[in-house]
């Protein structure tokens, strides 16, 4: 209902460059209260205090959950790279490709424009979001998928910290699962680990940091929460007690 009552402020709002704060903010307040509605408790840790960015902020991947989840985490401004198809939801798909950056995973085209306009917008001031595996992880809650090294190279380019994030637990409340939407109850949790300055690197730095940054988002996942919850059973039939015996049972006094 939020999202029908504003939807032409927010389709003027994402028209202009101009408008894009706003609408980020009317995201952050709909990110808010769809965690809100659900009931879930998130849990947000912060490692070490966070000065003025514009930083890179480079999480794992693993749920529907994810980008509202960060939106409630991470303050002020921000900018996040999305999947393409993202733009092709019906009304809310628009909105997102005009205030955020969408990518082609398969496209390497798509994928160099990407960073240009992530480039752009860190010069600008506005943070940027980065899933560093590229897609929603095979293994989500227990094994990461290898790093890009397209978030690293940004970060090294423009001068600006990297923010490693782990979220251990949104496969739980909301997984990927093809062909359905699966949702649980389940506590959150969002590790936002101290910022690593990229001063002084350069692009051959790159898989070096790579690398760094994401042993430390694996250091706060939890290895025994790993896997899809099983689909629901409320609903399955349940076989009738049998209430004659077999053919071939021996009964008394036969």
């Amino acid at each position: 209902m939020p999202f029908v009552l504003t939807y032409p402020l927010q389709w003027l709002l994402s028209r202009r460059p101009a408008g894009h704060r706003y609408m980020h903010a009317l995201n952050r307040v709909w990110a808010l209260l769809f965690i809100r509605m659900w009931g879930i408790p998130v849990d947000i840790i912060r490692k070490a205090p966070m000065p003025t960015g514009p930083y890179v902020y480079v999480s794992n991947h693993s749920s529907y959950i994810d980008i509202p989840l960060l939106f409630k985490a991470i303050p002020g401004f921000l900018n996040i790279i999305g999947k393409s198809s993202l733009a092709k939801v019906p009304l809310w798909g628009t909105i997102f490709g005009n205030t955020y950056i969408t990518v082609n995973r398969d496209s390497v085209v798509s994928r160099a424009r990407s960073i240009v306009q992530a480039r752009k917008s860190l010069e600008e001031g506005r943070s940027v979001i980065i899933f560093a595996e590229g897609k929603i992880s095979d293994k989500p809650g227990e094994e990461l998928m290898p790093f890009k090294d397209g978030p690293f190279q940004l970060a090294i380019a423009v001068g600006v910290p990297v923010v490693p994030i782990t979220m251990p637990y949104n496969h739980h409340f909301m997984p990927d699962v093809s062909g359905s939407l699966r949702v649980r109850y389940a506590p959150l949790r969002v590790v936002m680990h101290a910022p690593i300055s990229t001063q002084g690197l350069t692009a051959a730095d790159a898989p070096a940091l790579r690398e760094r940054v994401q042993g430390i988002v694996a250091s706060a996942l939890d290895p025994a929460a790993g896997g899809i919850p099983e689909p629901s059973t409320w609903r399955t039939l349940v076989a009738p007690k049998r209430t004659t015996a077999p053919a071939d049972a021996v009964l008394p006094n036969s």
